[in-house]
């Protein structure tokens, strides 16, 4: 079998969901919401599949959809994009992640991926014979620097990937970030694959910039997004690809080979989704944003050290402080088994020198959810 793939053990989103089953734990480690999500958007996806077009689609996506994407990447972030050449739809963002991974890498080229990594980055890299260079970032404001740029980029880098807002850790880079990466970016000649599934997903007035937009990103820059995460409807599978058309013509190559196309009425619906008014994305905010402040509010009334949430469905919470001598995974199976509760471990996230103290938590529950979980963990700071 092939090794890439036959040696990776059983993820921990699936290993922590498995043991909330196990102990009828409430699971705030897989980041998913416990409500259906928007009325309208469901509706219209019904609609379409009643009384709409039900055979493959166009490979890159249905016209409405990526005519939808383009419209709303340029009221957004001004970002000027071509929806014939330029955007593309695939069955979630994993796919378009790993359908650019495959249409730049070749064996041997390095691909620079910053620690905590969404877990499916490196079995793709390796798979297509690149070579990851992983660099680690650090509570409690996992900020670039140049001098962890200037250790990794070098003239075989061929790749970097970047998450921004970043899971686990719900950061949103400042320009300030952005600009020195791309800097390096254009002087190691370095495409930028950016999962920016997140950019809806961001909080206290911060505003998502998107690498491609910074000067001299445009034409080496490969955006991934989500139509799962800006709707939290993330059992869809929707993604979005946007790139010149130089780099998206291979993109689409690897993705004709990998799902080919995406429901049709799951398009037409996040069409209708992409086009409602700025005051929709602005309530959504608003109101994950209360979450947010409710589970941070009860942990740290609890004892826990809440590292603040910037963006994304998490916060963190950096054990360290406490006292506990366990590890963030010895937490994690401890809290599930002894306060039913899951949470994920951030180590997993790191492949090697991994931060081992930092724990994650999703808040995209309903209030009554996260009272519950608040209540069970009341007694967890402290060791039995």
């Amino acid at each position: 079998m092939n090794k890439v793939f036959a040696d990776l053990p059983v993820t921990i989103f699936e290993a922590m969901s498995q043991a909330a089953r196990d102990n009828n734990a409430i699971n705030l480690g897989q980041g998913f919401p416990d409500h259906p999500g928007p009325e309208d958007i469901r509706q219209a996806a019904a609609d379409a599949s009643v009384n709409g077009y039900n055979q493959y689609p166009s490979m890159m996506g249905i016209p409405e959809l990526r005519q939808a994407i383009a419209a709303h990447y340029r009221r957004w972030h001004a970002l000027e994009l071509d929806p014939m050449s330029e955007v593309m739809v695939t069955s979630g963002g994993t796919e378009a992640l790993t359908s650019a991974i495959l249409a730049v890498v070749e064996p041997g080229d390095e691909v620079i991926v910053f620690q905590p990594v969404y877990d499916s980055y490196l079995p793709i890299i390796r798979q297509a014979g690149g070579i990851p260079r992983l660099l680690r970032l650090e509570p409690p404001h996992w900020r670039l620097s140049e001098q962890m740029l200037k250790s990794a980029f070098n003239r075989k880098t061929k790749a970097v990937l970047f998450n921004n807002p970043l899971n686990p850790a719900a950061v949103v880079y400042p320009r300030e970030d952005l600009e020195l990466l791309a800097r390096f970016c254009r002087e190691f000649d370095t495409i930028a694959i950016c999962d920016e599934v997140w950019e809806h997903v961001i909080f206290d007035g911060r505003k998502h910039i998107p690498l491609i937009a910074i000067p001299g990103m445009r034409d080496r820059t490969i955006k991934v997004g989500s139509a799962g995460k800006i709707f939290s409807l993330t059992g869809w599978k929707v993604g979005f690809v946007c790139a010149a058309p130089p780099l998206l013509r291979v993109v689409a190559k690897v993705h004709q080979f990998l799902t080919f196309t995406t429901a049709p009425n799951l398009q037409a619906a996040v069409a209708y989704g992409l086009n409602k008014p700025d005051q929709y994305f602005h309530d959504m905010r608003k109101e994950l944003a209360n979450s947010r402040d409710r589970l941070t509010k009860g942990l740290e009334s609890i004892g826990f050290p809440v590292l603040k949430s910037q963006g994304t469905y998490f916060l963190t919470v950096d054990l360290s402080p406490l006292g506990l001598n366990e590890t963030d995974e010895a937490f994690c199976k401890r809290i599930v088994t002894d306060y039913k509760v899951a949470a994920i471990p951030v180590s997993a996230f790191y492949e090697k020198d991994a931060v081992t103290t930092v724990v994650r938590f999703c808040f995209a529950k309903k209030d009554a959810t996260i009272d519950t979980a608040l209540e069970r963990l009341s007694d967890a700071v402290h060791r039995r």
